[in-house]
């Protein structure tokens, strides 16, 4: 089930940018192939939103913790 979630969410997507394409609607079938092609990316690398922002957290705490004598900070 899990392998024609990700078929089936790309084609839903070029199925929406098709008509959003014959509508006139280029603006927003450009945003949809972008995020299509984030989908893409994401399934194909492993990489995703949520792990960049967890690192990028995790690096904000470790530095304001590691400041956090300086300014006396509980």
């Amino acid at each position: 089930m899990d392998g024609m979630m990700y078929e089936g969410s790309l084609a839903l997507l070029a199925l929406f940018s098709f008509f959003l394409y014959r509508t006139n609607n280029t603006v927003l079938m450009f945003f949809l192939m972008m995020v299509a092609a984030y989908i893409v990316y994401s399934h194909e690398t492993g990489n995703t939103a949520t792990d960049w922002k967890n690192s990028a957290v995790e690096s904000f705490d470790e530095s304001i913790s590691s400041d956090s004598h300086k300014y006396d900070i509980k």
